[in-house]
């Protein structure tokens, strides 16, 4: 998987969680999914389990936890990938 594909999956799972449109149409990845989409934390929790079920993956507590960028999100479903 690409990662402008990735990037763009990434941006239909967070979609119904964002509260910030402008920072959505511009997301990339850098985008912080809490300060810059406005998603609350029990939101994130589940742009998490919908990463999961898309990718069909299993993102472990101490992962959720740095899980809070666009970034981050890509380097660990990359990892949990390519561990498959």
């Amino acid at each position: 998987m690409t990662k402008e594909d990735l990037i763009a999956t990434l941006k239909t799972i967070v979609q119904p969680y964002i509260q910030d449109e402008d920072a959505f149409d511009k997301l990339s990845e850098d985008t912080d999914f809490i300060n810059d989409l406005k998603i609350n934390s029990a939101n994130l929790v589940d742009v998490i389990l919908d990463v999961e079920d898309e990718f069909d993956i299993r993102i472990e507590n101490e992962d959720m936890e740095q899980m809070t960028s666009v970034k981050a999100a890509m380097d660990i479903v990359n990892e949990k990938l390519a561990a498959k």
